[in-house]
């Protein structure tokens, strides 16, 4: 199977990850934090290790660094633990439903009110003044995809977050796309909170995600309960990271997210691997050029350099496409992606799209094997 889905997860992963994962569930499986014992300080360190890796990684305090179990969690986490009675936020016109859901949600209850400002993917200026025309008195927060999920448009996020600060605006950044092929530091881009997968870019497990945060942002938890600190008290601990991680950590598959950091950087780091994974995204936009019944969607991407193309096939539906392409040995994502606001966006809510994400593991062959697939699938349409 050649698999080109690295947006939903990334696969395979690098044995060390795998290693990782089955090393601890086999070795020293103790709870960490919660004994005394040698097994249990041993998981601990292991903990404390991956969240001392995300925190250099990514430019926070290590203790500013709490663990979810995915990007959804991370972004419900930040979006519902900083919102308050009366605030105004601004999301853009590409998020995925794990920030436009927890948002509407809010505004149902009336709690907060929200606004989507349009991003224009071929003038970042333009997509800056959609956000500035859509802030208001109360707007406690912007929360921006990095890159789209379904079309790959790479936000501006450097303009987007000092404009934020120049307004004492808290800025939120949606890195399920970028984190891993992108670098980012929350430090030195004024970045407020950074949510992100760690099964996607990062090359570690599913299960796994974390929420990382400035030293001046106070996040209230979602959860209450267990910690392995402040046992005696009825209150939930006020330090961080305790404070948002309630229940056992997901420890087997937070080692394999520290290795698969790791895996990241030893790939020669993020602009290198995003450097070959968008080679192979213009490889194939150059030879789907070539099939006339393909519409590719490359000007969503603005010029800029991406893992992530979307497209259609004449007037089939994207999902038959994904099936056709699977009989082919070949695995892509078709549909909605999760991404309401993107396909209404662009124009594609009738039938969706085919999302092709390329992975560090991927080769020009694999490229050339979809592209031979694809014109085999148009001429026994007669497309072409």
């Amino acid at each position: 199977m050649i698999y080109l889905d690295n947006a939903a997860t990334s696969f395979p992963k690098p044995v060390r990850v795998i290693n990782a994962v089955y090393n601890t569930a086999r070795c020293f499986g103790a709870n960490p934090g919660r004994g005394g014992h040698r097994l249990s300080v041993r998981a601990g360190e292991y903990v404390f290790d991956c969240r001392e890796k995300l925190a250099e990684h990514f430019g926070c305090e290590s203790e500013r660094v709490a663990f979810t179990n995915n990007c959804t969690a991370a972004l419900n986490t930040a979006i519902k633990g900083v919102l308050k009675q009366g605030d105004h936020v601004v999301i853009s016109s590409l998020e995925h439903n794990s920030v436009l859901r927890p948002v509407h949600k809010l505004a149902e209850q009336g709690v907060i009110t929200y606004s989507v400002a349009k991003v224009n993917p071929l003038d970042d200026n333009e997509t800056l003044k959609s956000f500035a025309f859509n802030v208001r008195e109360n707007t406690r927060a912007m929360i921006v995809t990095h890159v789209s999920n379904v079309f790959g448009t790479v936000l501006p996020i450097d303009k987007l977050s000092a404009f934020c600060k120049a307004r004492g605006i808290l800025f939120i950044l949606d890195g399920a796309q970028s984190a891993g092929s992108h670098v980012i530091n929350i430090e030195k881009q004024g970045i407020g909170i950074l949510c992100i997968p760690g099964h996607k870019g990062l090359l570690g497990p599913m299960g796994t995600g974390a929420v990382l945060f400035g030293n001046s942002v106070e996040i209230e938890e979602l959860t209450q309960g267990g910690t392995g600190s402040h046992s005696l008290s009825e209150n939930q601990p006020t330090v961080y990271p305790d404070r948002l991680e309630s229940g056992t950590v997901n420890m087997p598959g937070i080692a394999g997210l520290c290795e698969g950091i790791k895996a990241v950087e030893c790939f020669g780091g993020e602009k290198t691997v995003l450097q070959k994974e968008s080679e192979l995204i213009r490889v194939l936009k150059e030879d789907l050029s070539v099939i006339t019944s393909v519409n590719a969607y490359t000007e969503m991407q603005g010029g800029k350099t991406t893992n992530v193309l979307a497209f259609n096939l004449a007037d089939l539906h994207s999902e038959m496409v994904s099936s056709l392409l699977d009989k082919e040995g070949i695995a892509v994502r078709a549909g909605y992606h999760c991404s309401y606001l993107a396909h209404k966006n662009y124009g594609t809510s009738e039938k969706g799209c085919v999302r092709v994400s390329t992975g560090i593991f991927n080769s020009k062959k694999d490229i050339k094997n979809l592209v031979f697939s694809l014109n085999k699938i148009a001429k026994s349409k007669k497309l072409c």
